[in-house]
């Protein structure tokens, strides 16, 4: 099976994260991130699937997803697919957007799927900058162009950026939030919540867009995701995020994010070494 090429590299000077993944085949399965992602679509056709909505993205396409945005795709057609990503973290884009507004303030995108030439063109350059390694002036300026251009299109900010949802809900979160390096079963969460199975996963799945399995494994890669930034291998990162074996651990990481455990760690060594 063809794999395709899929590019990676962090930007320690701005703290982005930038993903080029060309021509892949690779379906992701729904889930989120803790981080906000904004992408664009250079050629090819996907089905994508973001907060129980569903589109077709194509060649021009920019793809905004927020912080637990929950989405997946899946590919369509015979064109190669060529997609391009940078990842910002939540306290970053924070401290971008208070540039604009003046407001220490959550930014949320009200679109996850937008064609706009001059929005898709400012991604791409700041990608390729990224990607090239570039001046750090150079970055930084696109970096504030594109935050600027997308204040005026698709953001709005708000002081409370909770996802509304009931409290039996909010408490099942906070649960996996705070055990999921430990074993969790769908009965303790049924126990803890006084949902029965059925009702948890229907409820549960209205409110939050995914499963609670697929929330746990997602708050775990996340937070894998940030013990191979610190160098930690993929089997210790496996154990302390609470997988039951490294290659159980490589299996998920590689559905959500793409890339291997060890090929994300690579990323962050030479800054590490240096």
């Amino acid at each position: 099976m063809k794999k395709g090429i899929k590019t990676v590299c962090y930007d320690e000077e701005l703290n982005v994260e930038a993903y080029w993944f060309n021509d892949i085949i690779q379906p992701f399965p729904n889930h989120f991130h803790d981080y906000y992602v904004i992408g664009v679509v250079e050629s090819g056709e996907r089905c994508l699937s973001c907060k129980n909505k569903e589109y077709v993205i194509k060649a021009g396409d920019v793809l905004l997803f927020n912080p637990n945005d929950n989405h997946g795709c899946s590919q369509t057609g015979n064109e190669v697919f060529d997609y391009r990503e940078i990842n910002i973290p939540s306290t970053v884009m924070i401290s971008l957007v208070e540039e604009f507004t003046g407001e220490n303030i959550i930014p949320i995108f009200m679109e996850n799927v937008i064609y706009d030439n001059g929005l898709k063109a400012c991604v791409s350059s700041l990608h390729k900058l990224l990607m090239e390694e570039a001046e750090s002036f150079e970055k930084e300026e696109m970096l504030y162009l594109l935050i600027s251009m997308l204040a005026e299109r698709c953001l709005k900010v708000q002081k409370d950026a909770a996802h509304k949802c009931s409290e039996n809900i909010k408490h099942i979160c906070e649960f996996m939030e705070r055990h999921y390096s430990e074993s969790i079963s769908l009965n303790q969460l049924c126990a803890f919540s006084g949902f029965g199975k059925s009702t948890l996963l229907r409820e549960f799945t209205k409110q939050k867009g995914v499963t609670p399995y697929r929330y746990l494994q997602s708050i775990r890669i996340g937070k894998a995701k940030a013990l191979l930034e610190k160098r930690i291998s993929p089997a210790d990162a496996a154990l302390q995020t609470g997988f039951s074996d490294q290659s159980h651990f490589t299996r998920f990481f590689q559905m959500y994010i793409g890339l291997t455990p060890a090929a994300y760690r690579k990323m962050f060594k030479r800054f590490q070494d240096g």
